[in-house]
């Protein structure tokens, strides 16, 4: 689920996610550059590695024909003995190679704090051969309260993901919220990260009770549709998954529940993308599982129609 999150985020925002991710890299004139993701499915076949299914390349030109590609690999600390810095190198030249490029900056979000080398340096008694670093972006010692007000959408999507106190948590839930109304105008983006920052935010049923009855008065005619959708979509799933969880066990109620929450999400997707659609489409995402539903959230970013979407 998070590297499908992030993959979003950082195609649907690639500049601001070069300034939040890797600020040292992006350069001042960034908003000039055309800004391409470079398809990782060219490279599953030659590479054929699960590990690499979690990176997101952008390739960015300059009109003066300068050309970088910023590779993002997002790692979480459940899965943090399983990052290589081995691999990473690995997979960057061979990104290097398939771009022709030597200018290739490695970016790694880990989402907790965690113990993992930044550098890599092979050689001999007498010289090093091979010296390789990336830049390391640990979301967790990132402090909430300087971004805040913030007006890249990256970094208020991401406050869930910073370090606050914990008394702070609905404040910083208000403002990533707020973040995202103030800085997206888009409804089908607002929709798209309303459960973002609710699945972050990971709020127990009293702090949502809390935040209607503290926060949602002041807030609701400034979110509208994004807060509407919030309520119906991911919460609604999210509910009923807590309910079949007292009857069938806690964990498989949770994630059908999600499931369902995720198939609530495409159909409004669906919805506000194509105006409707048919009756064998509900089925169709019914009768998913989670994998597949990730398969078309993902999809649908780049698809036409309903049959492109749906493709085998």
């Amino acid at each position: 689920m998070h590297d499908q999150n992030f993959k979003n985020l950082i195609l649907d925002y690639p500049v601001q996610a070069l300034q939040f991710f890797a600020a040292e890299e992006a350069h001042d004139d960034l908003q000039e550059a055309r800004i391409i993701p470079f398809r990782q499915e060219q490279l599953k076949e030659r590479l054929g590695d699960h590990f690499h299914e979690l990176d997101t390349p952008l390739l960015v030109e300059w009109p003066d024909g300068r050309r970088e590609v910023i590779l993002f690999l997002l790692e979480e600390e459940t899965e943090a003995r399983r990052f290589s810095i081995y691999r990473l190198a690995h997979y960057c030249l061979n990104l290097s190679e398939l771009a022709k490029t030597e200018r290739v900056v490695p970016v790694v979000i880990f989402l907790d704090r965690g113990h993992h080398p930044y550098e890599l340096h092979l050689g001999g008694d007498r010289h090093t051969y091979l010296s390789f670093q990336y830049i390391s972006c640990e979301l967790k010692n990132r402090l909430a309260d300087d971004y805040r007000q913030s007006d890249n959408i990256v970094a208020r999507l991401n406050l869930p993901n910073m370090r606050y106190a914990k008394e702070q948590k609905l404040d910083i839930y208000h403002d990533a919220q707020l973040g995202l109304v103030q800085l997206e105008p888009d409804p089908k983006k607002q929709l798209k990260y309303i459960d973002f920052v609710d699945y972050y935010t990971n709020l127990t049923e009293d702090e949502i009770e809390t935040y209607r009855k503290d926060y949602l008065s002041e807030a609701e005619a400034r979110m509208g549709l994004a807060q509407i959708l919030r309520e119906e979509g991911r919460e609604e799933g999210r509910q009923e998954g807590r309910q079949e969880g007292r009857q069938e066990g806690r964990k498989e109620g949770e994630i059908k529940g999600e499931i369902k929450g995720e198939a609530q999400m495409l159909l409004k997707q669906i919805q506000l993308k194509f105006g409707g659609h048919p009756v064998w489409v509900e089925e169709k995402i019914n009768q998913a599982d989670k994998t597949q539903l990730d398969q078309w959230v993902e999809r649908i970013l780049f698809v036409d129609t309903l049959d492109q979407l749906f493709k085998v």
